[in-house]
Formats: C-alpha cells, sequence, structure tokens
C-alpha cells in the first residue's frame, strides 16, 4: 500500500445556500413540516455543500474519480469499495433557511489496516460548516476503502435469522421502513451517485449487498429526527454514529434511544436484532 501522508491537511472549500425549495424538499423527504421559525432541524448540513463532480468524472461506483493531481481532495486509494464508517458530530448552533453555507474539509489521517476482509484504509476528513459567517458544525467523519469481493462471495447482511428484535431495555421504540423511494430521494438530496443506493444488480453482482444498502447519513438523520421528538429541536450538543451492519432498504428498520441527563444513547437494528448503527448523544 501507498504513503498517503502528501494528503494530510489537504484541504477543500465548498459554498451553498440554504435556500427555501431545498429546506421543503428535505421536509418533504422525512414527512415533516416545515419548521414553525427559520431554524432547520439537526442533519441538514448533511446536504449541504455537495458534491459537484461532472459526470464523467465519475468512477464505475458512481463516486468521483480520485487520482495524483493536486486538485483531488481524497487520495487514490487503489481499492475499489467504499463506506462511510462514522461521523462524530459538535452542533454549535442552528443553521436558518436562507443562510450562505461554506464547509471547509481537511484530510486529517490516512491510515492502512488489514483485517478480516483483507486490506482497507481509513480515511479520516474534519468538515467545518458555518453559516452566515458563524461556524454551526464540526463532524469528523471516517471513510473506509476495502477491497473488491469475489463474485460469488456471500451476501452480506445474512437473510434475516428468524429471531426477533428485543426492544426491551430501550425508553423509545419508532419503526420506520426506509424504501426504494426514500433512498432516491436522500440521493437526491445529498447529490450521492454510489451505486449501492440505486443500483440493485450492482449492489448484489459487485459489492455483494444483498439488496439496496440504506444510507448510513439517512439512518443517522432519522436517528436524529428520533431525539428531535422527545427532546425537542436542536438540543443535541453532540452526535456520533457507527455503521456496524448494512441496513437493507424495503425492511424494517428499529431506531431506539434511551438515558437520562446529559447523555442519551441511540441505535437502529434489524428485525431479527441484528445492530445497524450505534450512536450517542450529549444534550445542552
Amino acid at each position: 500500500m501507498s504513503d498517503w501522508s502528501d494528503w494530510i491537511g489537504r484541504k477543500m472549500r465548498a459554498t451553498d445556500r440554504l435556500d427555501p425549495a431545498l429546506a421543503a424538499r428535505w421536509c418533504s423527504t422525512f414527512d415533516r413540516d416545515a419548521p414553525p421559525d427559520e431554524a432547520m432541524p439537526q442533519g441538514i448540513h448533511l446536504c449541504l455543500c455537495t458534491p459537484e463532480a461532472r459526470t464523467g468524472q465519475l468512477g464505475e461506483d458512481g463516486h468521483p474519480l480520485r487520482d495524483d493531481s493536486p486538485a483531488s481532495f481524497l487520495p487514490p486509494i487503489p481499492l475499489p469499495r467504499r463506506m462511510w464508517a462514522s461521523s462524530a458530530m459538535q452542533f454549535h448552533g442552528p443553521i436558518a433557511i436562507g443562510a450562505s453555507i461554506e464547509r471547509v474539509s481537511r484530510i486529517a489521517s490516512v491510515t492502512p489496516k488489514s483485517g478480516s476482509r483483507g486490506d482497507m484504509v481509513f480515511v479520516e476528513v474534519d468538515h467545518e460548516t458555518s453559516a452566515d459567517g458563524r461556524l454551526a458544525v464540526n463532524e469528523r467523519q471516517s471513510i473506509v476503502y476495502l477491497e473488491a469481493l469475489a463474485g460469488d462471495a456471500p451476501l452480506s447482511p445474512p437473510a434475516n435469522s428468524g429471531d426477533i428484535f428485543d426492544p426491551s431495555g430501550w425508553d423509545v421504540q419508532r419503526i420506520v421502513h426506509p424504501d426504494e423511494r426514500l433512498l432516491f430521494r436522500y440521493s437526491a438530496l445529498t447529490f450521492n451517485t454510489h451505486r449501492i443506493h440505486y443500483d440493485r444488480p450492482y449492489a448484489r453482482e459487485v459489492e455483494r449487498y444483498r439488496g439496496l444498502v440504506v444510507h448510513g447519513p439517512l439512518t443517522a438523520s432519522l436517528l436524529l429526527q428520533l431525539a428531535a421528538e422527545h427532546h425537542g429541536e436542536n438540543r443535541l450538543t453532540r452526535f456520533a454514529f457507527r455503521g456496524v451492519s448494512p441496513a437493507i432498504a424495503g425492511e424494517p428498520l428499529h431506531l431506539v434511544m434511551r438515558g437520562e441527563g446529559g447523555t442519551i444513547e441511540l441505535g437502529a437494528f434489524a428485525s431479527d436484532g441484528r445492530q445497524v448503527t450505534k450512536a450517542s448523544a450529549s444534550l445542552a
């Protein structure tokens, strides 16, 4: 594996505007009413300053191509599979409809590893999102690149084992059914062309998923909304989530939450008890 140290510290700057049309599309995607004031719910930053690569600059998987030129923000890691592994966010203030947005991204680390799934490389990216010149969100995102899978590799995740998710021990449970329509809309909101979210033959035959994969940030957004329903909008000062196992479109997803005081634990589970996402948050 190559040395990617030259990429550490590399920066990228993007600008956007949270216009009323985008705010309305976000609310419609999640079956929500518009906010009573101009402050949008937490998680809207994931749909701002989205990728702008031309269609001709996309790779086979749908992500922008990477090379060793100064214009390439992410290093040209020669591993074909890419996943959003985790994020840790700090919220400093809400983002209002109409705000001018600036996001500065910086490569924090590039770490090759080897594990049960073969060679992999973790890239950590720090994002600072500002609204009208004020810092709104700090986020450290972890991206993992993985080896290609053989065409006869077992599909992931395994088929439902027949077990049943037990929500006892959790204070709150909500069941959602993220289907293809929701995945399509979230891909559109984030300008995400990763084919595992909309191209079922590619997802199964190339990346060996059992079906279309629910976006990690989409699951995180649903957990943020679960917290807001019970604690109020824009109440979190910190939110961190980590992908554990893929969520498959069309299958029930159990969103859960527990905890008292300033710290809460959240999670997403498949109906057979397989954990999809681990998350934690701090309340103001």
